[in-house]
């Protein structure tokens, strides 16, 4: 009987403050009723922009517009809004037609950087260091670098016929290294003709191979992007290049810009058994202690860690433990310097925010970043190199140099 009594108030109360707000008690207004407003004048402006303005807006389009506006204003470089459009591209795996190799310009044709492994162009054996002097029998001296690579690419399942050139054997201090870290000679070097079927490729993560530098056989394993499951292909490659008798690893970090924290953990753990790889903090984010996982497939050999100013991220956070840790010397530039991690959140609409949430430390404590408003310090490297020198075959060369003179 109260309770019938009672609801028939509430009801009336309720009705009169909805209509007086001015008599709620001020906690209550700003909490309740101030939210409202704020929320009302935003869908007021948008409403006046799609009746008024002079020519018609699509209600997607401005509240894709009022949202990224949102996120730009927090100055954050690294915060953004993914579109419903977007989002799904963004977590669709990259792919790419063509042979599976990275190609810098050389003045005959261009010099293959990179063969990833199970690529169309790891199974036709090209190698770095050689050099692809013709496509389909036209020369690609005096083209530019990206008409010459266009000659390549083409349908999946089609064959290009390329001109290979390998350069002669090095005769430089660094007798017996690889072709491809040296300045290459072609003039001296023999030319092959390769059929390569070209594929449809997911973005290649590991590329691996064994470089053999003053007597010394040394792998080099490159690392594009920490996404799913790379720590596996790592592994794999740590494994093999083990197995083929490297005494040293080059772990080549360039232009990586990261990707997952939990991939940098567990391919940092590969190699450290124990401690600290990263901590994080953030204001909603708990603070969090990651640790080594225990256990580490290769916890001692001789490394150099390979890095430009593009290594950022989760690059840096393995980059990171690997020198806090004195597991490994680190070559290169200064790193990007990023400090910060985001997360996404998927919106109602599709969309999604990709905001930072929190920022990064080292071992040491060091945060590397600028907290997503300016520049960080990054990595700095025990053995610096020059930025036109770091990405060149002589960038890979230096640290190979490098390791070489540890081993001995």
């Amino acid at each position: 009987m109260v309770l019938a009594i009672l609801l028939p108030i509430l009801l009336v109360v309720g009705i009169w403050l909805g209509g007086h707000p001015e008599d709620l008690p001020g906690f209550a207004r700003r909490s309740t009723f101030e939210k409202n407003h704020q929320t009302q004048v935003v869908d007021e402006a948008l409403a006046r922009i799609s009746s008024d303005y002079y020519r018609p807006i699509g209600k997607s389009q401005l509240t894709n517009a009022s949202i990224s506006g949102a996120v730009a204003s927090l100055s954050d470089r690294f915060s953004h809004y993914l579109t419903p459009k977007e989002f799904h591209a963004f977590n669709s795996p990259p792919s790419f037609t063509g042979i599976g190799v990275v190609v810098a310009p050389e003045h005959k044709g261009l010099l293959i950087a990179r063969v990833f492994d199970s690529s169309p162009a790891k199974r036709a054996g090209l190698k770095a260091g050689e050099v692809i002097v013709s496509v389909n029998g036209h020369k690609l001296a005096g083209l530019s670098a990206s008409a010459s690579t266009a000659l390549i690419k083409g349908p999946p399942g089609t064959e290009v016929v390329l001109g290979i050139e390998r350069p002669a054997p090095a005769s430089s201090s660094a007798h017996g290294a690889h072709p491809g870290v040296r300045a290459v000679q072609p003039a001296h070097g023999s030319t092959r003709i390769v059929k390569v079927t070209r594929a449809t490729i997911s973005e290649p993560v590991v590329a691996s191979t064994i470089r053999t530098v003053h007597g010394v056989k040394i792998g080099v394993i490159a690392l594009a992007t920490f996404s799913p499951e790379s720590h596996g292909e790592v592994a794999t490659a740590v494994a093999k290049v083990l197995h083929e008798g490297a005494r040293g690893i080059v772990f080549d970090l360039r232009a990586n810009g990261g990707g997952l924290v939990e991939e940098a953990r567990l391919i940092a753990s590969l190699f450290i058994a124990h401690g600290t790889i990263v901590s994080t903090r953030g204001r909603t984010q708990p603070s969090e202690t990651i640790t080594a996982t225990g256990d580490p497939l290769a916890p001692t050999i001789p490394m150099v860690v390979l890095v430009d100013h593009n290594t950022a991220s989760s690059s840096e956070i393995v980059t990171a433990a690997l020198q806090d840790h004195r597991r490994a010397t680190v070559v290169g530039t200064h790193t990007f310097g990023k400090g910060v991690f985001q997360e996404e959140e998927p919106l109602s609409n599709g969309g999604a925010l990709d905001i930072t949430v929190g920022e990064y430390f080292t071992p040491n404590g060091r945060n590397l970043g600028g907290g997503g408003v300016k520049q960080g310090a990054g990595i700095t490297p025990e053995v610096p190199l020059a930025n036109n020198v770091v990405d060149t075959p002589q960038g890979l060369n230096a640290a190979l140099n490098t390791l070489a003179a540890k081993i001995k």
